[in-house]
């Protein structure tokens, strides 16, 4: 008779995922997140993958990993270290296990251990668990690959096509372990392979046998965890990336505006997924184009917004480089364009699979001339919606070109979002011409108190114009090259932006006599955060402040960061957002943490670091 199963609950847990960049590792990582989305957890997702087109099999510099923390509440990050390792061959092991808590439990494919694979993770004897000082009574050892071979002998498929489904079975047997509905990883199966019902349910198949294994030989790992939601809102959930909540932004931007959504792209990492994903939606008025060329992109999309669609366009570091020409124009023209740019590690192609925060200088400054442009920052993978939403809302109504930060951590990582109603999202009112212009309207007519200029469709009677990048006479519209009027444009557009309103910069923690200060911008917000909690939970008074809109900055921001007696700037970068701070706040002399690893903050060393400044 077998022995009875414990099921532990538990409040939050780490998995991750790792193997091969060809062993599904992300997949099997989304299926996981996704079906702990749909009962109501907390997730917070973090993909890390290697630059490599398709690395040598077995390599250490091709291993893939997905980490996924689940909590029982809101979770902010994807944890410092894993509660349980999956690592389907012998380099994943050697790479990932640095990512394992002391006590974590590792699952292994022992098919994937010979001595070849040995060789390839550069072990140097036959006993690698001893060689890395791990606990065997710790390790889950499955004959994974010859357990998914018999389990579809009669499958029809070839050899190939059978080790595919290696991490369905590793899924399974996770799913066991947390006591996970297999009906919703099945359903997810059949709708990821509605085309193809037969890989489908092989894929489901194996999934079954590796919680079947779990549960068979429960005696090595005597428990399973259940992670129960503490708070359950109604309403509709679903497992959303950065990526795809951005252009789910654009997408509802232009129907608030009642306009037609324009992107104008070319592919980067990891910014190529909101191209994707926008051009699977024609049938909601969305026109997507994959251009010759980075400033090709831009310029598309600026014509267009000279046309009156709401108009983007989607890059990474180096194409924001390549676009500061078009963006210049988008500047000169007054014309409502959204440049999202997903930041990856650099210089140059640098790490392009790894995060940092390395474009706010290049974003505020990093063009020819006096050329003011908005720039917001997204903070976590659901805020890139409403940080997409408000850039293209602000492009819109202040007829300018608007910057939209995110990062590879918050655009390829995930967390369970609350669909909102159409209903719920703020009106956009597009500056547009009024009818008592009609026969007098010159392009740069402006409004008296926002200093916005009145937009006009091509193609209104009465409305006739010419816009260009050659500086045009503020009153007339027509090429000028006087130094006044020059002087006066130059002004005229930082004043404008300057003007436009955003939210105050809000406080958290102990707002009224915290020690310390944490500040910090866009999608590091959630190791911030957690690291201010945990120092409150030590008894220190410590507050936390975050910018999301850094151009203009809120109007409160110099009073914030100057009521506290110490202020840290925490940035994955060597001091961007402090510079800039400082040139904007009288006096402002911040300590900083800084890293540029490619790699989110570790929750640890930041509350050590900033324990140290109180």
């Amino acid at each position: 008779m077998a022995e009875a199963l414990e099921v532990k609950e538990l409040e939050q847990v780490v998995v991750r995922f790792s193997g091969d960049s060809g062993d599904g590792m992300q997949l099997a990582g989304n299926i996981f997140s996704t079906v702990s989305a749909s009962v109501g957890n907390g997730i917070s997702t973090f993909p890390d993958y290697p630059a490599d087109i398709r690395a040598p099999q077995g390599s250490l510099t091709g291993v893939s990993g997905f980490q996924v923390h689940i909590g029982s509440g809101k979770v902010y990050t994807p944890g410092d270290l894993c509660d349980v390792l999956v690592a389907m061959n012998a380099a994943a092991l050697k790479t990932q296990y640095r990512y394992a808590k002391p006590q974590a439990t590792i699952i292994i494919d022992t098919d994937s251990f010979g001595p070849n694979d040995l060789k390839k993770a550069q072990f140097e004897t036959p006993d690698y668990l001893g060689e890395m000082g791990i606990d065997p009574d710790r390790v889950v050892q499955c004959p994974l690959t010859t357990m998914v071979k018999d389990c579809l002998a009669d499958s029809g498929m070839d050899n190939k096509a059978i080790l595919k489904c290696r991490n369905m079975f590793a899924l399974g047997l996770v799913c066991w372990l947390f006591n996970r509905d297999l009906n919703l990883v099945n359903n997810f199966l059949r709708e990821k392979f509605a085309k193809k019902p037969a890989i489908a349910e092989s894929n489901i198949k194996v999934v079954q046998a590796g919680y079947d294994y779990g549960h068979n030989v429960h005696a090595s790992v005597p428990a399973t965890y259940r992670i129960e939601s503490k708070e359950k809102v109604p309403g509709r959930y679903m497992d959303i990336t950065g990526n795809k909540a951005t252009a789910y932004g654009l997408i509802a931007a232009a129907e608030k505006a009642g306009l037609k959504l324009f992107l104008g792209s070319y592919p980067i990492t990891p910014a190529t997924d909101i191209l994707h994903e926008l051009s699977k939606h024609k049938s909601l008025g969305v026109m997507t184009v994959q251009c010759e060329d980075e400033i090709s992109g831009a310029a598309s999309a600026i014509g267009a917004a000279f046309a009156g669609a709401l108009a983007a366009t989607s890059t990474s570091g180096p194409g924001i480089c390549l676009k500061s020409e078009a963006m210049n124009l988008a500047v000169i023209d007054e014309l409502p364009l959204v440049i999202i740019d997903v930041q990856r590690g650099g210089p140059s192609t640098g790490l392009p699979t790894k995060s940092e925060q390395t474009d706010l200088l290049q974003v505020l400054y990093g063009r020819n001339g006096e050329s003011p442009m908005p720039v917001i920052a997204a903070t976590s993978p659901t805020n890139c919606f409403d940080a997409a939403y408000a850039a293209a809302k602000m492009a819109l109504e202040h007829l300018t070109p608007v910057v939209l930060l995110t990062d590879a951590f918050v655009a390829n990582g995930s967390a369970a979002w609350k669909l909102p109603t159409m209903a719920e999202l703020p009106e956009i009112h597009p500056h547009y011409v009024t009818p008592e212009m009609k026969g007098n309207y010159t392009p740069y007519f402006r409004d008296e108190e926002s200093l916005v200029r009145y937009w006009a469709i091509p193609g209104q009677e009465g409305y006739t114009h010419i816009l260009g990048g050659l500086e045009k006479d503020g009153k007339t519209g027509a090429i000028s090259t006087d130094p006044e009027n020059h002087d006066l444009m130059c002004r005229l557009r930082a004043d404008k932006v300057a003007r436009i309103a955003v939210p105050d910069l809000q406080v958290e923690g102990d707002v009224d006599d915290a020690e310390l200060l944490i500040v910090g911008f866009g999608g590091t917000y959630g190791h911030l955060y957690s690291a201010m909690e945990a120092l409150r939970a030590k008894g220190h008074k410590v507050a936390h402040a975050h910018f999301e809109f850094i151009n203009p900055l809120p109007a409160n921001a110099a009073e914030v960061l100057k009521r506290y007696p110490k202020v840290v700037v925490a940035e994955q970068n060597l001091g961007q957002l402090a510079a800039y701070l400082r040139t904007k706040v009288d006096n402002f002399v911040p300590y900083q943490f800084n890293e540029v690893k490619g790699q989110p903050f570790v929750e640890n060393q930041l509350i050590k670091y900033f324990e140290s400044l109180i």
